[in-house]
C-alpha cells in the first residue's frame, strides 16, 4: 500500500507547492494538501494546528514547513500521526522526498584531523591551551605542537603535559632529535615526522612516529623506515609528503598512489597545508578535493595547518569533508547532496521561486507588508500597492516610500543588500534569515519548537511589532 502523505501550507504557498507536487508526475506515495488557514505558511502556530486539524487524520505522516516552529512530538502524540519538517523551501521538496525517513547521517568519518599550532613554541601556556581547546572544538582529534627552526621551545614538556591532563592527544612536530626527545619524555602521542635516521625515537620511548622520506620523493627511504618499524613491531603512518602547486605538485600525487600500491594496508597521512595555505583559492575547494582523495586511497590521517587568514576555517572545513566523502563511499555515490557546508559562496540551487512564480504570488498580496525575494531576473521586492525588480538594490529604494520611516528604511535597506549579494554570488536568499556560508560562517543554532523574535529595527514607534514578512 502506497504512504499517504498529508501536507500543510498557508495560503500564498499552496498553489507553488500544489504545482511542485503535480510535476513529480507518479510517486511511491499519495498525497493530500491542506491549507491550514494562515496566510504564511512558516507562522503556523501548534495550536492552529490543534485547532483546525480535523482528527482522524488519514495520513501515515504530516509535513510541515521546514521554518515551522512548534513541538513536532506534541503533534504527533495528539494526532496519533508522524509530523515531520519538510525543507524550508517548496522547491527542495522533490529532494526531500527523495529521503523522507532517511536523514543524511554525517556521524562517522574515519579520518583522524591533526590540527598544527605552528607557532606553539611563541605562545605562552594559556594562551597554547586557549588555541589548542579552539581546535578541538572545530573537530580536530590532535593537537600537534609545531617547533620553529633554531626558536627555543622551554616550555615544550610542559604544553605537552598540559594537553594531555585536559584529555587532548598531543604530536610534536620537529626537525631538532632533541624536541622530539622531550615531547616523547613528556608522554606525546605521536611525533612528526620521522625518517630513517630518526625513527630510533620512536623505539626508546613507544611514541608513535610519522615516518617520511630522509629526501624528498624518496619512497625507497621511507620504505626502509617503514621496514624498521615493522621490525620493531611498533605502529605508525606513513607521508610520501605532498608538495605545492609547480614545485613538485603533480609528482607527489603519483607518490601517494605509488605508495598505497606498495603498501596497501599500511597507515598513512597527507599534509593538506601545502595546497591549502600556498594557493590563493577558497580553501573549502581545495580540501574537498584533497579529502577525495584521502577516501579514495584509503588515507586515515590528515595534518591541517592555518596560518594565512583565508584557511580560518580549514580544521572544521577539514572535518565537514571527511564526514561528507565517508557517507558518500560508504553509499558509492558521488559527494552531492549530503551537505551543503562546503558550498561557502555559490549554493547548487540559489532561486527557490522562477520569476513567474513570484509574479504569481505578487498577484495574489493584498496588505502592505513588503516580500523580498529573488530570481533569475534579479531581487524582487512587492507588497499589496507595488512590486518591482532590479539588480541593484539602490535603485528599488525610492519606489518603496518608507523616507519617513527611519526604522523600516534601515531593515528594507539591510535586507535588500543582503538580496543583492546573494543575486550577484548565486546564494540562496530567504528573508529575514541570514545568508548561509557554510562551515565558513556557522550558522546561528535556532530552536525550531519556538517562535522567532521581531529584531529591534522593526518596532513600531509605539512599541508594536511591525514586520514585512517573506510567504
Amino acid at each position: 500500500m502506497a504512504e499517504r502523505l498529508l501536507f500543510l501550507t498557508g495560503h500564498l504557498a499552496r498553489a507553488r507547492l500544489e504545482r511542485v507536487l503535480a510535476d513529480l508526475g507518479k510517486t511511491a506515495f499519495t498525497y493530500e494538501i491542506i491549507d491550514i488557514g494562515v496566510k504564511v505558511a512558516a507562522l503556523m502556530t501548534e495550536e492552529i494546528i490543534s485547532r483546525r486539524l480535523k482528527s482522524p487524520v488519514a495520513a501515515d505522516q504530516i509535513i510541515l514547513p521546514g521554518r515551522y516552529r512548534g513541538d513536532l512530538d506534541r503533534l504527533s502524540e495528539r494526532f496519533g500521526v508522524r509530523f515531520i519538517r519538510g525543507p524550508d523551501e517548496v522547491a527542495d521538496l522533490p529532494a526531500f522526498l527523495g529521503r523522507v525517513g532517511k536523514p543524511v547521517d554525517l556521524s562517522r568519518h574515519d579520518t583522524r584531523i591533526f590540527a598544527e599550532i605552528v607557532d606553539a613554541s611563541a605562545l605562552s601556556m594559556d594562551a597554547l591551551m586557549q588555541r589548542a581547546f579552539g581546535l578541538s572544538a572545530a573537530g580536530a582529534d590532535v593537537i600537534d605542537l609545531g617547533c620553529l627552526p633554531e626558536t627555543p621551545f622551554p616550555h615544550l614538556a610542559d604544553a605537552v603535559r598540559r594537553l594531555k591532563a585536559e584529555g587532548l592527544s598531543v604530536s610534536v612536530d620537529s626537525a631538532n632529535p632533541e624536541e622530539l626527545e622531550a615531547g616523547a619524555a613528556a608522554g606525546a602521542d605521536y611525533l612528526l615526522s620521522l625518517s630513517e635516521e630518526t625513527i630510533g625515537l620512536a623505539f626508546r620511548y613507544g611514541t608513535k612516529p610519522v615516518l617520511i622520506p630522509s629526501n624528498p620523493g624518496d619512497l625507497d627511504s621511507l620504505g626502509r623506515a617503514i621496514d624498521a618499524a615493522k621490525a620493531k613491531n611498533i605502529p605508525f603512518i606513513a607521508d610520501p609528503v605532498l608538495d605545492p602547486i609547480h614545485f613538485g605538485f603533480a609528482a607527489s600525487l603519483g607518490r601517494f598512489l605509488e605508495a598505497r600500491r606498495r603498501w596497501p594496508d599500511v597507515e598513512l597521512m597527507m599534509g593538506t597545508g601545502n595546497l591549502t595555505e600556498l594557493t590563493d583559492a577558497d580553501s573549502s575547494g581545495v580540501t574537498a578535493l584533497l579529502c577525495g582523495l584521502c577516501s579514495e586511497l584509503s588515507i586515515g590521517n590528515v595534518l591541517v595547518v592555518n596560518v594565512s587568514p583565508h584557511t580560518l576555517r580549514t580544521v572544521e572545513e577539514h572535518d565537514r569533508a571527511r564526514r561528507v566523502m565517508f557517507a558518500a563511499r560508504h553509499d558509492h555515490a558521488l559527494p552531492r547532496g549530503y551537505d551543503a557546508g562546503l558550498l561557502q559562496i555559490h549554493d547548487r540551487k540559489p532561486y527557490p521561486h522562477t520569476a513567474a512564480d513570484i509574479d504569481a504570488l505578487a498577484a495574489d498580496v493584498r496588505d502592505a507588508n513588503f516580500r523580498i525575494m529573488t530570481a533569475p531576473d534579479g531581487v524582487h521586492v512587492f507588497n499589496g500597492k507595488s512590486h518591482q525588480v532590479s539588480t541593484d538594490a539602490f535603485e528599488l529604494f525610492p519606489g518603496l516610500n518608507v523616507e519617513n520611516d527611519g526604522a523600516h528604511a534601515f531593515y528594507l535597506g539591510a535586507e535588500l543588500t543582503k538580496a543583492e549579494i546573494a543575486w550577484k554570488l548565486g546564494k540562496r536568499y530567504a528573508q529575514d534569515e541570514p545568508l548561509a556560508w557554510g562551515v565558513a560562517a556557522p550558522d546561528k543554532q535556532q530552536d525550531r519548537t519556538r517562535l522567532a523574535e521581531a529584531g529591534h529595527t522593526l518596532r513600531a514607534k509605539d512599541g508594536r511589532t511591525k514586520k514585512d514578512v517573506a510567504p
